[in-house]
């Protein structure tokens, strides 16, 4: 897929307030300072598309980029920073998941995961709630160009043997690394067959 236009739509403080539009949305989600931004501009080859920041969690309202005219980009907040109050924490939360469960324009979510990291608790049950939630999800691996070839694939394994204790299949998953625009064709020619197939 070749990208040659995404603009910024709106900020949304609920599903409800999300653009009143039937084209297909996907999902961009995953822990404070994961990498986000830095991948949602690699995938657009747009550097200045999602504000990047030095301090997690900057994200706090469901985000709309218009693709090509064709489809949108969604930049969720991430979730798991602990330097909010809880009543922050489970407002996110209630926005996330309200927009996950509610949006039928929704079509898959991509949670982001630090290749780097052994699996996470937070990440592997916000994966195991998508699945209970029958939400279509792919796994992407983000900073991949912060390990060898070697540690890469040990990662990724690793990460698979710990999902196959409760999965029977593993979703898609993609390795990226923004600096070096590693899986960016892989991730968008994915989004592009889905849309075929819509």
């Amino acid at each position: 897929m070749v990208i040659k236009k995404a603009e910024f739509t709106l900020s949304a403080p609920t599903v409800a307030m999300c653009p009143k539009d039937t084209k297909p949305e996907y999902a961009f989600i995953g822990r404070s300072n994961v990498g986000k931004s830095s991948l949602i501009n690699m995938l657009t080859n747009n550097r200045k598309l999602a504000k990047t920041s030095a301090t997690p969690g900057k994200t706090l309202l469901i985000n709309h980029f218009i693709i090509n005219n064709e489809w949108y980009l969604v930049d969720l907040p991430g979730y798991g920073y602990a330097k909010r109050s809880k009543q922050e924490v489970q407002k996110l939360d209630q926005m996330i998941r309200g927009y996950i469960l509610q949006r039928e324009q929704l079509v898959n979510v991509f949670v982001l995961v630090d290749i780097r990291l052994e699996p996470q608790k937070i990440d592997l049950e916000f994966m195991e709630w998508l699945g209970l939630s029958s939400i279509p999800f792919s796994i992407v691996f983000t900073k991949a160009d912060k390990l060898s070839t070697a540690k890469k694939t040990a990662s990724v394994e690793a990460y698979k043997q710990t999902l196959l204790q409760t999965w029977e299949e593993l979703p898609p998953i993609f390795i990226t690394s923004a600096e070096k625009k590693e899986g960016r064709d892989e991730v968008l020619d994915y989004i592009e067959k889905i849309n075929k197939e819509l």
